[in-house]
């Protein structure tokens, strides 16, 4: 199985990030990367992040400090 993240604006639209996408052996090391990186995420103009599952999607998160 292979884990990634898509990465949205508010809108919906597509953003790659500038570190280009990362593929996680587990669910674990994907949480902990994003929880790494989200800031230079947002910097880069992601606003949403999707946690996907060879493909499917798991769920949706905003990177937005509430």
């Amino acid at each position: 199985m292979v884990w990634t993240w898509r990465y949205e604006k508010a809108d919906g639209s597509a953003v790659t990030p500038s570190g280009g996408q990362e593929e996680f052996a587990g669910q674990g090391d994907a949480e902990t990367w994003i929880g790494e990186t989200w800031k230079q995420l947002v910097e880069d103009g992601v606003d949403t992040a999707v946690l996907l599952e060879d493909g499917q999607q798991v769920y949706t998160m905003s990177l937005h400090e509430e």
